[in-house]
């Protein structure tokens, strides 16, 4: 799929939903059998659309809320789905991810008294970046190619499982179906229904901490209800019927989301319905790079890795490609540094950012920066310095006058041990307990409300300007 190097600037050419296969290619996976891509990517083209472009220009609405100040972002879920969680935990994990990411939106919307914009790291996250196409065990002579997800290879560390198979994509699509599906269903069954917030709970984090200050806050609702209603207020003028949600994934796999393109027939406009909200990786973020020209071409709303690499200049460019009419809620620019290091990084692209007058949403992903390995070999997370991340990135938010608009977290409503620190304590011990990510560790529930809550609490008017 590597192609020749583009003849003229992305912005001046003519974009189709294949337009990406005449440009370079980064993180794309070998398939030995191209017949059978092909006949995957048919099979695709026919299936029907994950999500509609009326609900990705809803989102974009709700981002433009954000880049105003107006409303908060929390993003969270898997660092990369997996086909055996799904079998394993059935409609369990999911439920138990989408409660959690409830339960930490009401605690963001008690603290910050404005809107919280709910997207999941779901029903389409299953395409990882490496950043080697080969791997090797320590006690093996054997490398293989590495494991990039469940959507393209298998984790098992055999040639079977690491050769790239497009029977896979169908795979990922039936789940990602499955489990849209089950999202809905819990969106519109009352999910949010504020009446019902004590029973808005994980077991997980019941006689917990964090579980006990999200009982307070559940007070506090209760005892702000009965007010509205002892003054007359009929309960329908404040009922959220419907716990708004999106989807999003990286767009990675290029062949996957080409054939789940479609054409909006009233606007014209061409929209990837794998998800609603698709990101640009830190790796795959090229100006003349095939990732680039096809989210240029999407009217999704989109994100953008930010790393400690990106100059402030490829910033400029990549806005002036993806998003050249500064469309409100088209961009967020998701920072990416690792704690220590926002201030060395962040001041000089929200000064960019501003000189060129660009509407963006700025996020905060404390959590890819933050990778260490434990004393025991396994690759971790420690919560001390995630939170340390969001926390610079408030500070330096509020020194420029600028809205910090939102989070994004690997995260999980299972009681995994894969982060250490936290209420809980975990401890790198620890980690032996359930440690069961295939690719990144995530944070479990107890620390994920743990976060929330922190946030909740210190994002007040006096401290930050959102």
């Amino acid at each position: 799929m590597v192609a020749a190097e583009p003849s003229a600037p992305s912005q001046r050419r003519v974009w189709t939903p294949e337009s990406w296969r005449t440009m370079p290619i980064l993180q794309v996976p070998d398939y030995p059998d191209l017949d059978a891509l092909a006949a995957m990517e048919d099979k695709l083209r026919r299936s029907l659309p994950l999500v509609f472009s009326g609900e990705c220009e809803q989102l974009k609405q709700q981002l433009a809320k954000a880049a105003r100040g107006e409303a908060f972002v929390i993003q969270g879920g898997d660092c990369a789905e997996s086909f055996q969680e799904f079998d394993k935990y059935g409609g369990d994990n999911v439920s138990d991810t989408f409660t959690l990411l409830i339960q930490m939106s009401i605690m963001l919307m008690y603290g910050l008294r404005k809107p919280v914009v709910k997207i999941l790291r779901s029903a389409g996250q299953f395409a990882k970046p490496r950043s080697s196409p080969f791997e090797k065990k320590k006690d093996q002579e054997l490398s293989l190619p590495s494991y990039r997800g469940d959507i393209i290879n298998g984790p098992g560390f055999t040639i079977e499982e690491r050769t790239p198979d497009p029977e896979r994509m169908y795979t990922a699509f039936v789940q990602s179906t499955a489990t849209i599906n089950l999202l809905r269903t819990l969106a519109s069954g009352g999910a949010l229904d504020l009446h019902r917030v004590h029973d808005i709970n994980l077991k997980f984090v019941r006689g917990t901490p964090q579980g006990q200050k999200f009982s307070e806050y559940a007070n506090s609702i209760d005892s702000a209800i009965s007010f509205m209603e002892s003054c007359g207020l009929s309960p329908d003028a404040y009922k959220i019927r419907q716990a708004e949600f999106s989807v999003s994934h990286e767009s990675l796999l290029l062949p996957y989301e080409q054939a789940l393109t479609r054409q909006d027939p009233t606007t014209g406009k061409w929209y990837a319905t794998s998800g609603h909200f698709l990101w640009l990786g830190d790796r795959t973020r090229q100006p003349n790079g095939a990732h680039v020209e096809f989210m240029r071409g999407i009217s999704n709303p989109i994100g953008i890795k930010c790393g400690p690499t990106l100059t402030s200049e490829d910033l400029l460019q990549l806005l002036d490609i993806l998003d050249p009419d500064n469309e409100p809620g088209r961009i967020t620019l998701i920072t990416r540094v690792g704690a220590g290091k926002v201030a060395d990084h962040l001041p000089r692209l929200i000064e960019a950012v501003q000189k060129a007058g660009r509407t963006v949403v700025w996020s905060c992903d404390p959590c890819h920066g933050n990778t260490e390995t434990s004393s025991i070999g396994f690759k971790t997370r420690r919560f001390d310095k995630i939170l340390q991340e969001v926390t610079e990135f408030f500070a330096v938010h509020e020194n420029m006058g600028t809205y910090p608009g939102g989070v994004h977290l690997e995260l999980t409503g299972q009681n995994v041990t894969e982060c250490v620190g936290g209420m809980m304590e975990l401890t790198d011990e620890d980690l032996r307990n359930r440690y069961e990510t295939h690719c990144d560790p995530r944070l479990n529930a107890s620390q994920a409300l743990e976060l929330a809550l922190l946030l909740s609490e210190n994002m007040d008017q006096s401290r930050c300007p959102i």
